[in-house]
């Protein structure tokens, strides 16, 4: 091997290897082909050519950016071209090189010559030739004009000949083919060269199958688009097309004839070119297609109605009984949007407990106002793209549910149903509350923008309703923009009435009976109401009933009798046995027990509230599933007593007794801020030893120092009391303007009783004065010292 190192000029060969032993030309920019022809001038024909790693403008090129491995060349000629020159070369031999670095006037290194190992003897090179040009006739063969290649292959006779022919020119990665180039021993040359050749041949092989495959569908697909097109010709001629059928064909003319917005009609146009520039069979055809349907489909213009606030009002009264006030904040809300001149849209947000009828006002609704209904349940939408929709850059692109509900509606001002709004949820692909927002505000929505629809459409026309049970899960930026009309619990006079009204006439419809078929008394309903139903609205009572037509309907086709009616005394036959039980006041309490008021999702109820002690060391007990605000309710309750009460001049020591404090129905979960009158009152009466009137109910928080606050629910809590059989009920102050909404039937069978501090409760409750905080520290000092004397509460 010759070691000497020489030093000569360096030519940077890029996207490809030169292999030694064959003639070839290459391409080299503006200053490598300068520097070529300096070297010319000078006599110093000889370089060598190094492939590059990377492709880099030349002044940037460094020893790091080339292979170590190049070829020894020598130059025949250079010819101007465009942007650079053409070089004819004479491939020598391999070298290593080192030290390339630009001295000024190029790029130069050191090199020494590399010898290959001669371990393949002329029989085997003439076999692997054989082999070679065999495989590379069988991959000409699948190519027009890769005789001459062929022809010209079939001339050499040497390994390094074909080698450094053929490799240049294969589809195989940089590296392998300097990789190639750096194997100093033939033989192994050879194969791996071999090697390579093989797997272009599985790859040609590979991709000519997967062309015809192609090709064949291409055509097919061609083939039956050119035949629809004459058969729709010929349908054309013969007169067989219809109407509509030509409609549908021609966009163009549905576009131009369309009640659109200019600029949308201009958007549907470049849609129209898109469409008339696809590939017949692609998929963007379906696509664009879908598009413009939905552009033609919408209604671009609303149609003014006239409000008729008498027929709103009628129509009200006669779908909904009760609900009064209600029923004329929506006449009210109507009447505003009869006078005002911006016509904007308007959006109410009904909320109550299930059952109460929050969706059949929106439908009743639409009936006063003479408009299409729409309804989209919202519970459980967890994707914004749900309420904007789908960009079409998605396959199976969607329109949004408000532009479906509009498109489905086909007018612009339907009433547009949110129900269930209470139940949006929130996942990582959006918030679909903050996607309402646009929707739901007057100043945004007549520009609202749909992801699929792409251009803006306005929704300020839209009569929006939406329905929710709890209004602490809607954000308070959804609330702002809408007008809150509360729905409370029917009584038990209101779910009779419209039970008659309404629900009985209903199922007979339903179960294909007559009024004379089957009959209720209203003795029956009451009992149905007040023993096996327990709900704020009347859902649960239409399937009482409708489980009564069942009944009925099977003893009439089974010739049991003709009909059924169903009376107080033959309702336990029909129904079963009572599935609701409902707290009644007692005839007479013990000390400590006191009756409060709950408010529930399905209407009010009565809780009895006990408590007792026991010998101990001064700790609290509380039980029946009380929440965290229960519990703090309980222990400001004990800490005001034993304040008031617990000094020495009454004569009762906390710290020789434990407490304890429950409220029965432990398996239900009870919590809220109205138990702590309740709970003061118990005991207060346990160290009174004074009973409590069981004909005396109350609600209301109270503060450390005594003062009652006011609390929720009222019309509810009231209507549970005196369904109980409570007569008189102690009120907070601040809930006095409450009682208004307590249906006048109710409230002129109780006394009601205000109430401002402990004091008044407690005068009132027990006729006792509470004495003011006579604990003094000095008796906090002489307290035992045992550290289980310390107060404590277990939870």
């Amino acid at each position: 091997m010759n070691l000497e190192m020489k030093h000569t000029a360096i030519i940077p060969i890029t996207e490809t290897v030169i292999y030694p032993g064959v003639a070839s030309r290459i391409f080299v920019n503006e200053v490598i082909g300068q520097n070529i022809k300096k070297l010319i001038v000078r006599n110093d024909t000889l370089a060598v050519g190094v492939t590059t790693k990377d492709y880099h403008a030349y002044d940037l090129l460094t020893g790091e950016s080339f292979y170590s491995v190049g070829v020894l060349l020598n130059f025949d000629n250079i010819q101007r071209a465009d942007n650079g020159y053409i070089i004819d070369i004479n491939t020598l031999g391999r070298v290593r090189v080192s030290n390339i670095a630009n001295d000024g006037e190029g790029l130069v290194g050191d090199y020494y010559e590399l010898e290959d190992i001669h371990d393949l003897d002329e029989t085997e090179q003439a076999e692997m030739i054989d082999y070679i040009k065999g495989i590379m006739g069988d991959i000409g063969r699948n190519f027009k004009g890769a005789d001459y290649f062929v022809k010209l292959l079939e001339g050499f006779h040497s390994i390094e000949e074909v080698i450094g022919y053929t490799v240049p020119m294969m589809g195989i990665p940089i590296s392998s083919k300097q990789e190639l180039l750096e194997i100093d021993s033939e033989k192994e040359r050879a194969l791996k060269f071999i090697d390579y050749v093989i797997r272009e041949k599985d790859s040609v092989h590979l991709q000519l199958e997967i062309s015809k495959k192609y090709s064949k569908q291409k055509d097919k697909a061609y083939r039956e688009a050119m035949l629809r097109e004459q058969l729709k010709n010929i349908r054309a001629e013969l007169g067989e097309m219809d109407t509509e059928e030509e409609e549908e064909a021609d966009y163009r003319k549905r576009i131009e004839e369309s009640d659109m917005p200019e600029k949308v009609r201009k958007v549907a146009m470049k849609e129209l070119k898109k469409l008339e520039a696809a590939a017949q069979g692609s998929a963007e055809v379906n696509v664009i297609q879908n598009y413009l349907d939905l552009l033609l489909e919408l209604p671009w213009h609303s149609e003014i109605k006239e409000i008729d606030i008498g027929k709103a009002r009628n129509v009200l009264d006669s779908h909904h009984y009760g609900i009064d006030d209600v029923k004329k904040r929506i006449i009210e809300h109507l009447a505003v949007m009869k006078l005002k001149e911006d016509k904007q849209g308007s959006i109410l947000l009904l909320a109550g407990p299930p059952g109460t009828g929050k969706t059949s006002l929106g439908k009743s609704i639409a009936e006063a106002l003479d408009r299409e209904y729409v309804r989209v349940s919202l519970g459980g939408v967890r994707d914004e793209s749900e309420i904007r929709g789908h960009r079409r850059t998605y396959v199976g692109a969607l329109p949004g549910r408000i532009i479906k509900g509009i498109n489905d509606a086909g007018t612009m001002n339907p009433v547009f149903i949110l129900d269930e709004i209470d139940k949006l949820g929130i996942s990582n692909q959006g918030d679909p509350s903050a996607a309402l927002l646009e929707v739901l505000d007057p100043e945004q929505n007549n520009t609202f923008a749909d992801h699929y629809l792409e251009v803006p459409y306005d929704l300020s026309d839209v009569f929006f309703i939406a329905t929710a049970n709890d209004l602490s899960t809607i954000p308070a930026p959804l609330l702002d923009r809408a007008e809150i009309i509360e729905l409370s619990s029917y009584t038990n006079r209101e779910k009779l009435h419209i039970a008659k009204d309404h629900l009985i006439p209903k199922v007979l419809d339903d179960h294909g009976l007559s009024a004379s078929q089957l009959t209720i008394s209203d003795e029956a309903l009451l009992q149905i109401i007040e023993d096996y139903t327990a709900e704020a609205g009347v859902r649960g009572l239409t399937k009482q009933l409708a489980k009564i037509a069942r009944v009925a309907t099977e003893r009439i086709v089974s010739g049991k009798c003709e009909e059924l009616a169903v009376t107080k005394d033959n309702l336990r036959e029909i129904l079963g046995n009572k599935t609701r039980r409902h707290e009644k006041a007692g005839e007479n309490n013990k000390p400590g027990v006191v009756t409060g008021m709950a408010w529930t999702a399905v209407g009010g109820e009565i809780l009895f509230t006990e408590a007792t002690i026991m010998p101990g060391n001064g700790k609290l007990t509380l039980t029946g599933q009380l929440g965290d605000v229960m519990k703090e309710s309980a222990t400001i309750a004990m800490s005001l007593i034993r304040s008031r009460l617990g000094g020495e001049s009454n004569g009762f020591n906390y710290f020789s007794y434990d407490t304890h404090i429950h409220v029965p129905s432990g398996a239900t979960p009870k919590d809220g801020p109205s138990a702590g009158v309740t709970l003061t009152t118990a005991l207060a009466s346990l160290v009174l030893g004074k009973p409590v009137d069981s004909k005396l109910s109350m609600t209301g928080e109270i503060t450390l120092s005594g003062q009652v606050l006011p609390v929720g629910g009222i019309k509810e809590k009231v209507i549970a009391a005196h369904r109980s059989g409570i007569e008189k009920v102690l009120l907070p102050r601040e809930n006095q303007k409450d009682v208004e909404d307590i249906p006048e039937e109710v409230r002129n069978e109780l006394t009601f009783v205000f109430v401002d501090t402990i004091e008044d409760v407690l005068k009132e409750a027990l006729g006792v004065d509470l004495p003011e905080c006579d604990l003094k520290f000095d008796v906090l000092l002489n307290k035992p010292e045992d550290k289980d004397h310390t107060p404590s509460m277990i939870l």
